[in-house]
């Protein structure tokens, strides 16, 4: 890829081993989203420009081959931007696994990724019902979220569905719904409910939210819930 004036990436994280299930990776964080969640803990990404070019991260990836498996995708909304998938295919090429974290409104984006067989595995995030999603997100963006997961449940692509819980936000009956619409679009397998962090600084300022929700509750035969935070 040429080098480009443009700086799409916030940050890069050199090293987790929390964010690819069972890998070693690194975490490239891009600037900028088209939802404004009332919870998000990133204002600093979703509103900041960024810092990083594309081929200053491939030139720290070349560094890292044979050192790390997996390069994580993140934002912010990694997927709004330009020549990402021309960045994927160069990350893939270098031998790195591919997860992508998304909140599932460019479908068509991936959509040319489980095509061109250059992803490993998406972590997509399941913001709300219908009913509350506007409220939540600030967007309108449910049915592009809704043919993302769709074209998961479609594709041969390692996925699993996440939440972010405030309890003035989300509430049991809420959660209930949620697991019962994935039940009814066949989704099988784990949902991670992420407790909302309180006494951090995020888009909005919101209340302090209970920890009370317990996972077996809400398990069901087809979908295990699991909690984080």
């Amino acid at each position: 890829m040429k080098e480009s004036a443009v700086k799409p990436i916030y940050n890069i994280t050199p090293f987790t081993l929390l964010d690819y299930p069972d890998k070693s990776a690194c975490i490239l964080w891009f600037a900028g989203c088209n939802m404004r969640c009332l919870y998000c803990y990133n204002p600093e990404i979703v509103l900041g420009k960024g810092t990083i070019s594309y081929q200053k991260a491939i030139t720290f990836l070349q560094s890292r081959q044979n050192l790390l498996d997996a390069v994580v995708f993140s934002g912010g909304e990694c997927l709004l931007h330009k020549d990402i998938i021309a960045l994927i295919y160069e990350v893939n090429k270098m031998g790195f696994l591919v997860k992508v974290d998304t909140n599932g409104s460019k479908p068509e984006v991936i959509q040319k990724l489980i095509e061109k067989g250059l992803i490993d595995y998406v972590a997509l995030d399941f913001k709300a019902m219908p009913s509350t999603f506007e409220n939540i997100t600030q967007s309108n963006l449910f049915l592009p979220f809704e043919k993302s997961l769709h074209l998961l449940l479609n594709s041969d692509i390692s996925f699993e569905v996440r939440t972010t819980v405030h309890s003035d936000l989300i509430n049991e009956k809420e959660l209930e719904l949620m697991i019962d619409y994935l039940e009814t679009n066949s989704y099988r397998g784990d949902y991670y409910i992420q407790h909302f962090i309180n006494d951090v600084v995020t888009l909005e300022k919101l209340g302090y939210s209970s920890k009370k929700l317990d996972a077996a509750s809400f398990s069901t035969k087809n979908i295990k819930v699991h909690l984080r935070g």
